[in-house]
């Protein structure tokens, strides 16, 4: 199965990919691609679209339409391309950094107007490819090259942040809980409106050695041990969840999609 989703998705001679061994980057490509695929997507209709970092390296290994943008601004292409072109999928692939650091407006508003985007934040909780610098996800107290005594700043929930600023769909899970992953990708796409699912993957290179996290193995095992299942969250009591986070599907409520009203006002105006 694994070998026909990369000779039927991948170009092929762009692999081998350059993430490091044991980054979980991988995983969650594989995931967007399993969901695309489990959906029966036509693969002319898709548009996926990447800034700058570690996970936007991954539109160049998809042998879709894809658009490899400057730093932060994928959802402002994504933006341009969904508005121009309603009848596409359009997909970002982004990362923790490139998305809400300084993309972090282009997310708020992207989520504002319930564009028909999914984006996909392979979130790492670091700066993996300019040099190991702390993110607005890297947690408290934890340390990258520009916070070598460790970082002070209070972390984004990411999801809660989208649906704050008015995503529809949000949803959370690990490179761990593949399977989960997924399931929310494909929900995340078939939501007419803006839909982000946040994907916590594994940097054993930079965050995970900075911060003695042991390799990608021990890494894992720490989201296996610490993601909870909201389905399960709200059984346990209060003692239970200290200092685990949220996974599965966070918030669902549909809404007029941005490009559907708009074509609303273009037929009215053209009536006359």
């Amino acid at each position: 199965m694994a070998s026909s989703l990369i000779e039927k998705y991948m170009r092929m001679d762009k692999l081998p990919h350059i993430w490091c061994p044991g980054c979980g980057h991988g995983i969650v490509m594989r995931a967007v691609v399993k969901a695309i695929d489990e959906l029966e997507l036509n693969r002319e209709k898709i548009c996926i679209v990447s800034g700058i970092g570690c996970s936007s390296r991954a539109p160049g290994y998809m042998n879709f339409n894809t658009l490899h943008t400057t730093h932060g601004r994928a959802l402002a292409f994504a933006t341009g391309i969904k508005h121009a072109n309603p009848e596409l999928e359009v997909i970002v692939l982004t990362g923790d950094g490139d998305c809400t650091a300084i993309g972090g407006n282009h997310l708020i508003h992207a989520a504002r107007r319930n564009m028909g985007i999914t984006t996909v934040v392979f979130n790492n909780n670091i700066y993996g490819m300019t040099g190991g610098q702390y993110s607005p996800t890297t947690p408290t107290g934890d340390k990258g090259t520009t916070a070598p005594y460790g970082n002070i700043d209070k972390v984004f929930d990411i999801c809660s942040l989208a649906q704050a600023a008015g995503a529809t769909y949000t949803g959370r899970a690990t490179v761990y809980h593949a399977q989960l992953l997924i399931r929310l990708i494909k929900d995340g796409i078939k939501n007419k409106g803006f839909s982000l699912i946040d994907a916590i993957s594994v940097c054993p290179t930079y965050y995970g050695r900075k911060n003695k996290k042991g390799d990608s193995v021990r890494i894992m095992e720490w989201l296996k041990d610490n993601a909870v299942n909201v389905a399960a969250a709200s059984k346990l009591p209060p003692e239970k969840l200290a200092g685990k986070f949220l996974i599965g599907e966070l918030y669902n409520n549909p809404q007029p999609e941005y490009t559907e009203e708009y074509k609303k006002i273009v037929e009215s105006f053209q009536r006359g």
